[in-house]
Formats: structure tokens, C-alpha cells, sequence
């Protein structure tokens, strides 16, 4: 047939569409697994506990590269085939099989530690350790709680915003630089200027990194949970010298 045979790609894109959600809902399933560990940590749970959600963020993050490789085996033979146009309807299930099973034979065990979502599990994870005293002995995590230690490693973090000005809420962290900044703040900032064409200066004094993008913003869990501890730890001190407790129980006693 002049110009190739006429080839319907319904089929594969009807592949592609259930593969990207499946795709969304191991996102969600590692962001799940990173606050439960992340409450684990907070909480002064086992070890054992908190490793067995970083197994479970491996496991998703093999699943998610074996997707990759699905979809990409998927748009790179619709790609190869419409610049082809082949005289014969090809078998399209062999094509994308063939081509899956290459990438999947260039797998490794460190692909799976390149995984974004994964590095931002270790990254804030080591992070909440430091916070909450977590220590390790020959790698084998004996979980120790100090009061004073946390006390002095939260009055060290920075919770102002250097936008606002304010405490932060919404904490984000630039993986560029390492600077943080409130969420909205931030992204308002980033859309004036993309509207004036302009790139944005991180806007902590001293930084030279002179283009902050939306996609290189990171929620900050770590810092977002020490501003909630102080909080609540600020309330409850300005609760006791109010006298609320004494308050509370003669209510109790009178009833």
C-alpha cells in the first residue's frame, strides 16, 4: 500500500494511559511510605521499623523503573513505526516486548538508589535522625532520645522564611542550593518572573545561584515537622505558666 499500511496505535495508547496511572499511584505509595517513616523516626520506633520502609521505597522504585522501561519500550516503537511506515502491519505486542526486554537487561541494583523520590526518602531521613538523635551503632541504628540535644538542634534550624520574613508553614527546599523558602512565596515569585521572562535569584542573602525553578522545589517534611514540634512545645510551656492545667482539673473536680 503506497505510504505504508494504515496501522491503528489505539491499543498502545490505551497501554500507555493505564501505565501512567499506574505510575501515580506508586508515586503516592512511596510518599505514603516516607511520612510513615518519617513518624517512626518522631516517634522513637525500632530501627527494624524504619528500615523496613526503605525497603518498601526500593521496592516501589523497581516497580516505577520497570514502568519507565514499559512506556518507553511503548512511544519508542509507535516513534520507530510512524517514521517507517511500514508496507506490512507489524506485531506490535512483539516489537514493544523486544524492546522492553532490552532495557530491562541493562538493569542495576543502583538504578534503583537514582530513584528521585528515593533519594529525597534518604535525604530527609537523615535529616529527621539528626533532629531526633537517632544514633548508630556499626550501622545498626539504637534509637536514644536527649531532650537537650533536640532543644539545641531545633533552636539552630532556621524556621523565617527570608521572602517573608515569617516562620515558615509550608516549607520547600531548593535542591540546587539548599536554601528554603515558603511554599507560596516562592512559587509567586517564580511565576512573575517567568511572566517577565526573567530567571529568579534565590532569595537568601548571599546565594549565587541566579536560577531557582519550580521543579527544582522539594517539600522540606523535616524542617515542616521541627517548626510544628516548637510550636506545640511553645503552646503547651505558655499553657502550664497560664495555669490552664490547674484550671482543668479543678473544673474536673467540681463536676
Amino acid at each position: 500500500m503506497p505510504g505504508g499500511a494504515r496501522i491503528s496505535f489505539n491499543s498502545l495508547d490505551s497501554s500507555l494511559s493505564s501505565l501512567k496511572n499506574c505510575q501515580s499511584y506508586i508515586n503516592t505509595g512511596m510518599d505514603l511510605a516516607t511520612r510513615v517513616a518519617f513518624d517512626l523516626v518522631e516517634s522513637f520506633n525500632d530501627a527494624e521499623d524504619v528500615n523496613s520502609m526503605e525497603n518498601v521505597m526500593l521496592e516501589c522504585a523497581a516497580m516505577d523503573r520497570e514502568l519507565n522501561h514499559y512506556i518507553r519500550a511503548i512511544e519508542e516503537t509507535v516513534k520507530k513505526i510512524k517514521q517507517e511506515k511500514p508496507e506490512i502491519v507489524p506485531d506490535l505486542k512483539s516489537l514493544v516486548k523486544e524492546k522492553f526486554t532490552a532495557l530491562e537487561s541493562k538493569n542495576s541494583d543502583s538504578d534503583l538508589q537514582e530513584n528521585e523520590k528515593y533519594i529525597y526518602f534518604k535525604d530527609q531521613l537523615k535529616e529527621m535522625r539528626k533532629q531526633f538523635c537517632h544514633r548508630s551503632d556499626n550501622d545498626n541504628e539504637a534509637i536514644e532520645q536527649i531532650d537537650e540535644d533536640i532543644a539545641v538542634t531545633q533552636s539552630q534550624m532556621n524556621f523565617i522564611c527570608p521572602i517573608t520574613q515569617m516562620e515558615m508553614k509550608r516549607p520547600v527546599r531548593n535542591k540546587i542550593c539548599g536554601h528554603t523558602y515558603e511554599e507560596d512565596a516562592i512559587l509567586k515569585i517564580i511565576q512573575n518572573r517567568k511572566q517577565q521572562r526573567k530567571k529568579v535569584r534565590c532569595p537568601k542573602i548571599g546565594c549565587s545561584h541566579v536560577d531557582v525553578k519550580e521543579s527544582d522545589l522539594v517539600p522540606d517534611e523535616v524542617l515542616k515537622r521541627a517548626i510544628d514540634s516548637q510550636n506545640k512545645q511553645g503552646w503547651s510551656t505558655l499553657e502550664k505558666s497560664a495555669g490552664y492545667d490547674c484550671f482543668d482539673t479543678s473544673c474536673e473536680i467540681s463536676c
